[in-house]
């Protein structure tokens, strides 16, 4: 019978982690153990992070909304109730755009729900 070679796999397997944990430092870059925990974490944080980035968004269009409406004596919240009584759906992204590049159709959009 003839001798057979393994490790294969495992070897391709154990030289990815490690090729993905590369620039770690100390033995998180050096061994597979190290690698493997710290990539774990690395990939949980990124995956809670992307979803923490779009709430921070969130909040700062809010803010830039509500800034440009207090100049306009109104506050964040009487706009978007005034929108929805009127039935504009417009997302705060965009109102925050306008806002911020292009406020003459913001303060059309305000004569149009006062």
């Amino acid at each position: 019978m003839p001798r057979v070679k393994r490790g294969v796999t495992a070897l391709k397997r154990r030289k990815s982690v490690l090729k993905d944990a590369k620039g770690y430092r100390f033995r998180r870059s050096k061994t597979e153990r190290g690698a493997r925990d710290a990539l774990r974490h690395a990939l949980w944080h990124a995956f809670a992070h992307r979803r923490d980035k779009k709430n921070v968004m969130r909040r700062a269009w809010n803010v830039t909304i509500n800034a440009y409406l207090r100049e306009h004596g109104l506050t964040y919240s009487v706009f978007i109730h005034k929108l929805a009584k009127k039935g504009v759906s417009i997302n705060r992204k965009m109102l925050a755009h306008l806002a911020e590049y292009n406020d003459k159709s913001l303060e059309r959009l305000l004569a149009f729900i006062s």
